[in-house]
């Protein structure tokens, strides 16, 4: 197998691996959310919180790298509520840690797509042939 398609089966597996660790991570703050509160408050909230999840997914599902990128910054968010919430409410410590963990892994998964879909090294042409010294 040439460099070439292993490197093109390494971005096919780091874009399913980032859209896989979305979807957990959807699935946990739906989880979360629909229980938090009553019947039509809960439907705003969990829209409300999946709404940094859905803006990226229609670029990372095209393999995107800048959408990559930029995606990295939606994760605050669910590290930032994921943390209050075990460290605050005993209550919902479960739910909030496996958030929490879903979050890191989409971040995790983001960073494994922009290091496998990086360009090839060849710089700027003014900058071939200069040294650091």
């Amino acid at each position: 197998m040439s460099a070439l398609a292993a490197d093109a089966g390494r971005q096919r597996t780091a874009r399913r691996l980032t859209l896989a660790a979305a979807l957990l991570l959807g699935v946990c703050v739906a989880a979360s959310t629909m229980r938090s509160a009553p019947w039509p408050q809960n439907v705003a909230w969990t829209a409300g919180m999946l709404l940094p999840l859905l803006l990226p997914l229609p670029g990372l599902w095209r393999g995107n790298r800048r959408t990559c990128a930029w995606a990295t910054l939606c994760v605050a968010p669910y590290f930032i509520y994921g943390v209050t919430e075990v460290i605050a409410n005993p209550v919902v410590r479960v739910t909030a840690a496996m958030i929490l963990f879903a979050g890191l892994a989409w971040f995790a998964s983001l960073v494994y797509c922009l290091r496998v879909s990086r360009p090839l090294r060849g710089g700027a042409p003014g900058l071939q042939g200069t040294s650091a010294d």
